[in-house]
């Protein structure tokens, strides 16, 4: 080798401190000094370089980054280090962007929606921090924003114009539209499923409709069978609930054969999962003409996994247990039998304290622990419920301010943290009625909150594009 006939090796396309740092590196797993101190450019030209001399640790360094987007357009790649970011884009649009990667992880896209309406979709070169590709068919104008999803290492589908758009990842042309049979908003959300069978989409009555290929039809069809004889037991004994669910329609919206709006949707699937199979409709299950048109504005499921707790735009909460039968033992989530809304004998609602605005109202709540009590917020007075009869066990806090999220104490369900639309957060314990300390750090309202399990930390976000980390000593 040339290294054992000489002492000096020179290398021509990398600078001395990138080199430098990119030494320290490989024989110490960390970054060095140089590339610490807002070196933006010099940590993009030590990707380039991991890449190209040191192939294990490449793969290394990238499971040091997280990518963050904000309103202010900026794509921020930060270290694990807790010193801020290292590495900052400019998004196209300079607004609304969400960002995703590949199935297998190898390549990064994102897609944003300008002020002005104007949307963009694009793939990076994460070495450069440069946009690789960007994809055509957007309107000039968008009428919302867009949202976007990968499947299969191959394909980009994004919601825009009422119709569902595909793009080959390869090809800056718009491979194909789906009009899912109408009934889309100006900019419907998009997901796959892990496998790319199924693709989720958001109607504007608030439904979800399902396309499906053959495979996706084909487990659709399974699962419906293994919980059809659960599901007509269970209609045939149980009364008519007292309340009606939301809509929560999953209809696979698949193409009429002979027309083209179908010919597309078909083509489109099959052309995202490699068969030339047709699509196989899948009729709606859920029929209601009396269902309520409200929406839901919050939706978790409990903290045994046996129930999903809503809360509605109009304040109220809903709550669906999973039944325990012969086929599902367990009484917990499962996709083979479906939960069943639930309401207590006396059928009460947990209803919330509402303003004089409740559209502009923020709706929030948290569970306990041990899922005994709920604690919610639509904008007015703060409620404390309880899940097994449904009854208000007190209200405190009327706005100004107004809570906008809540979060349990994980060692003591009487300390709880609210957010407040005026950018503060209190600690109030609940068992004496007393705020016991109030944090400030934000400059807009608080959107999340998250004590740790572990540590004496209380984490918070806000509407000012800020997370912040507490370190908080409860007294309980």
């Amino acid at each position: 080798m040339r290294e054992g006939a000489t002492q000096c090796i020179k290398i021509d396309d990398m600078e001395y401190e990138v080199f430098e740092s990119l030494l320290h590196f490989i024989y110490t797993d960390k970054l060095s000094d140089s590339c610490r101190d807002d070196k933006a450019i010099a940590m993009r030209h030590l990707l380039v370089a991991t890449d190209s001399y040191a192939r294990e640790p490449a793969s290394v360094c990238c499971t040091h980054f997280i990518f963050s987007t904000a309103l202010d357009g900026k794509i921020k790649a930060w270290l694990y280090d807790n010193l801020g970011s290292r590495v900052d884009y400019d998004a196209p649009g300079h607004w609304c962007t969400t960002m995703a990667y590949s199935a297998d992880g190898s390549r990064l896209f994102s897609c944003g929606t300008s002020k002005d309406g104007e949307s963009h979709l694009v793939e990076w070169n994460e070495s450069e921090g440069a946009v690789k590709r960007t994809y055509q068919g957007f309107r000039k104008r968008s009428m919302g924003v867009v949202q976007f999803d990968t499947t299969r290492n191959r394909f980009l589908a994004a919601g825009d114009e009422f119709l569902i758009k595909i793009w080959d990842m390869d090809t800056t042309s718009l491979l194909t539209t789906i009009d899912a049979d109408g009934g889309l908003p100006a900019s419907p959300r998009v997901r796959f499923n892990k496998e790319g069978t199924l693709l989720a989409v958001s109607t504007h009555d608030n439904g979800i409709k399902i396309l499906a290929n053959a495979d996706g039809a084909r487990l659709l069809r399974t699962l419906e069978n293994r919980s059809f004889d659960a599901s007509r037991s269970a209609s045939e004994t149980v009364t008519k609930p007292l309340m009606n669910p939301l809509t929560a329609v999953a209809a696979v919206s698949a193409a009429a054969a002979g027309t083209s709006s179908g010919n597309a949707a078909a083509s489109a699937i099959t052309a995202m999962n490699g068969d030339n199979r047709s699509l196989v409709d899948v009729k709606p299950r859920i029929v209601d003409e009396s269902l309520d048109k409200s929406k839901i504005s919050r939706l978790i499921y409990t903290n045994s996994g046996v129930a999903i707790l809503a809360l509605a735009s109009n304040a109220v909460h809903l709550l669906w247990k999973w039944p325990r039968n012969d086929r599902n033992s367990t009484g917990k989530a499962t996709a083979n039998v479906s939960p069943q809304l639930w309401q207590p004998p006396s059928g009460i609602l947990m209803t919330n304290d509402i303003t004089d605005n409740p559209e502009e109202a923020v709706h929030c709540f948290a569970l306990s622990k041990n899922d005994s009590y709920v604690m919610s917020a639509s904008g007015g007075k703060i409620s404390l419920f309880n899940m097994m009869t449904f009854k208000t066990m007190t209200t405190f806090m009327p706005p100004p301010p107004a809570a906008t999220f809540l979060a349990f104490h994980p060692q003591d369900n009487n300390i709880i943290a609210i957010g407040m639309d005026d950018s503060t957060i209190q600690i109030y314990n609940v068992r004496i009625d007393e705020v016991k300390s109030k944090l400030r750090g934000h400059s807009k309202k608080i959107t999340g909150l998250a004590f740790s399990n572990v540590l004496n930390v209380l984490v918070s976000s806000g509407a000012d594009a800020q997370v912040i980390s507490l370190n908080y000593q409860v007294k309980i």
